[in-house]
């Protein structure tokens, strides 16, 4: 059986044994919205519970426009050309665009033209968040969970913020898109730290397609809140990674819209867990990096039996990445439970623990096995990972460990399927 991974930018074909058991599980496929232009500027003029975007605007107004980085494979040039054309009426000069780096690495200008687009690119001024740098950054009290909120400067002083991004399953914020693109897309070091501590991450709720009683997703949704944003864009995406729908207007309603619609197309219940579970990363750009594989490692987790199996099928380009704490946490540990104790014990929160305790989390239920072409078997194992150097033969391997009737499942497109066993229930 032939089978087609998202991995890369070119995906990957996989065969397996014709006499195994194996289930394929994916989103349902929505068809893409056959004019994407004309329906975000539909969107913009009759959002969901809010005036128009450009009558919410004036011409002597200051604006700033939240994106999303190179890691998301938000469709900013088309999203942000819609959004700048209702504010036409607005200067140049008076508009600033924002790259929602949270704790991530700044963009090259490479990337950027290639994310937005080279005339837009090049016309505004772009302020890419550097949460590492206190002076970048306003400070506005404390979230109800009691940590500090610190927020971009130049996204604050603007008379008008317009957020944009994607909604899609997440894997402790329940969902991506709406309030994340302030928080922690604009916040400072210490704001993301707190929301993405080891108690937070380890809340039960803080998981895929829950919002209700999820600490990470009500506090992000409370600090954009804080913010006053002006008006949300998001849409949702199909696995080709085309826009499936619109959702413009007040921040609250039209992210809960698109939650209700992501969630209708993303579930996918299974009788029972599986053996082995083959997974992605959804392909580029969001397995650029092993920090972002923890996503396509969840969804496998939800279904994979406790004493299983878990093979990661991600390209991995920019390796751990360089940049970032996560390597350093997982080369000073010599096993998941050690790494997994580090987090929980340490005295204060560090940048990226919470990728680091999800991943030694998920080992500690399942073997994961890593295939990438920029990690060798010896960069594997520094990471923590067993590795897999062909996927039929690690199958035919594990086939000869759990034996011939073992039960597989493949997650073509990875996070873009939030799995589930029948009987759990996730509200």
């Amino acid at each position: 059986m032939d089978i087609h991974l998202d991995y890369g930018k070119t995906g990957l074909t996989v065969t397996l044994p014709g006499d195994a058991d194996i289930t394929i599980v994916s989103p349902r496929f929505i068809s893409p919205l056959p004019d994407p232009a004309t329906a975000l500027r539909r969107a913009l003029a009759e959002p969901i519970a809010s005036p128009p975007l450009r009558d919410l605007v004036k011409p002597r107004d200051t604006v700033a426009i939240v994106f999303s980085d190179i890691t998301r494979p938000t469709p900013n040039h088309l999203m942000l050309p819609a959004v700048l054309e209702a504010l036409d009426h607005v200067p140049a000069e008076n508009i600033v665009l924002c790259n929602a780096l949270g704790t991530h690495r700044p963009n090259t200008p490479a990337e950027l033209e290639q994310m937005l687009g080279a005339e837009i690119a090049r016309r505004y001024r772009i302020e890419q968040n550097n949460c590492f740098d206190p002076s970048t950054q306003v400070y506005l009290g404390e979230s109800s969970n009691g940590h500090p909120i610190w927020l971009n400067r130049a996204y604050l002083e603007a008379d008008v913020k317009i957020l944009t991004g994607f909604i899609e399953p997440h894997f402790f914020a329940g969902f991506s898109g709406g309030g994340k693109a302030a928080m922690p897309g604009m916040a400072g070091q210490v704001t993301v730290l707190g929301n993405h501590d080891a108690g937070m991450v380890g809340n039960p709720h803080a998981t895929w397609g829950v919002t209700a009683g999820n600490p990470i997703f009500e506090e992000a949704r409370e600090v954009a809140l804080r913010t006053k944003p002006t008006f949300l864009l998001n849409v949702t995406l199909n696995r080709a990674k085309q826009i499936t729908q619109v959702f413009a207007g007040d921040l609250v309603a039209a992210h809960d819209a698109g939650i209700a619609f992501a969630r209708q197309t993303t579930m996918v219940p299974v009788a029972e867990p599986f053996d082995i579970v083959i997974t992605t990363n959804s392909g580029y750009p969001l397995d650029m990096n092993l920090y972002q594989c923890g996503k396509g490692m969840s969804a496998a987790e939800q279904i994979v039996r406790s004493g299983g199996a878990i093979i990661m099928v991600a390209e991995c380009s920019e390796g751990i990445p360089d940049h970032g704490l996560f390597g350093e946490m997982l080369r000073a540990a010599s096993s998941p439970q050690e790494m997994y104790d580090a987090v929980l014990s340490a005295p204060e929160t560090r940048q990226d623990q919470w990728a680091a305790q999800i991943q030694a989390r998920i080992q500690l239920k399942a073997d994961v096995y890593l295939y990438s072409d920029y990690f060798d078997d010896e960069a594997t194992r520094e990471v923590l990972l067993t590795p897999c150097n062909d996927i039929a033969e690690t199958v035919a391997a594990l086939r000869e460990i759990y034996g011939r009737a073992a039960r597989i499942c493949v997650l073509p497109e990875g996070p873009q399927t939030i799995p589930y066993v029948a009987e759990s229930v996730l509200a």
